[in-house]
């Protein structure tokens, strides 16, 4: 039980590292944006808005992407599971907390995808804040009347 706890302390240190300097990432994106287009992100027409909203969404997905792919290919590394395809299968359904069965791991080691589904569930929240607090200035636009009809 203690290598799974060490296992499972690392690969969360991990993956909340790889979120953080991910969402750091987009953040920065957005900044960069803003000096290049010499305005907020949320000025401007609306199909502007939604590509940033869906570059943010795709860049969600990534970040997400990768923790999942680093916690399979631990899986198969440590022979938890039998091959890659099944890794990614129970890392996904780990992480997003659906929790499916665990019937694929090795019982030595299920408990790092009892783990994985609690960090997933935390970084999913990460994400969810994040996303709102880019989103949200857009809802504040338009509610103080910064917005007008004739805006392309």
């Amino acid at each position: 039980m203690f290598n799974e706890l060490a296992l499972s302390t690392i690969l969360a240190l991990l993956a909340v590292s790889i979120h953080g300097f991910g969402l750091l990432g987009l953040g920065r994106g957005l900044e960069l944006y803003e000096i290049r287009a010499g305005r907020s992100y949320v000025e401007g027409p609306l199909w502007r808005h939604a590509l940033l909203t869906i570059a943010v969404v795709l860049g969600l997905f990534v970040i997400h992407g990768v923790e999942i792919w680093v916690y399979a290919a631990v899986y198969v590394l440590i022979g938890a599971v039998p091959d890659f395809r099944e890794a990614v299968y129970f890392s996904s359904i780990s992480y997003g907390s659906i929790g499916y069965s665990d019937v694929l791991m090795v019982p030595r080691w299920r408990l790092l995808g009892a783990i994985e589904g609690v960090a997933g569930a935390i970084l999913l929240g990460w994400s969810v804040a994040f996303f709102v607090s880019v989103m949200t200035p857009f809802s504040a636009r338009r509610k103080h009347g910064m917005v007008h009809r004739n805006d392309p």
